[in-house]
């Protein structure tokens, strides 16, 4: 089953998707992050990635993954951000 979350930002909706058995997890090894996925959830952070670089995204607009909400167990908490200034 796909799942799909709406989210609003400055009155623009968003649809995040998270592909049927998407597994993600985050890890923090000091000196870089591990980002370690299944082919469904590599699909699933493209896709939320596409989903912030839409037209009409506004700068700042963003989505929280942490353990348990997205994120396999033991993973550190991932921020993805649209971030517009240079």
């Amino acid at each position: 089953m796909t799942t799909h979350i709406s989210a609003v930002t400055d009155g623009t909706t968003r649809v995040f998707t998270w592909e049927e058995g998407a597994h993600i997890e985050v890890r923090n090894l000091g000196g870089e992050i591990v980002i370690e996925a299944n082919a469904a959830g590599l699909k699933t952070l493209a896709g939320h990635l596409l989903t912030l670089a839409q037209d009409g995204t506004p700068d700042g607009a963003h989505l929280h993954l942490e353990e348990n909400n997205g994120l396999e167990e033991g993973s550190v908490g991932l921020v993805l951000e649209r971030c517009d200034d240079e």
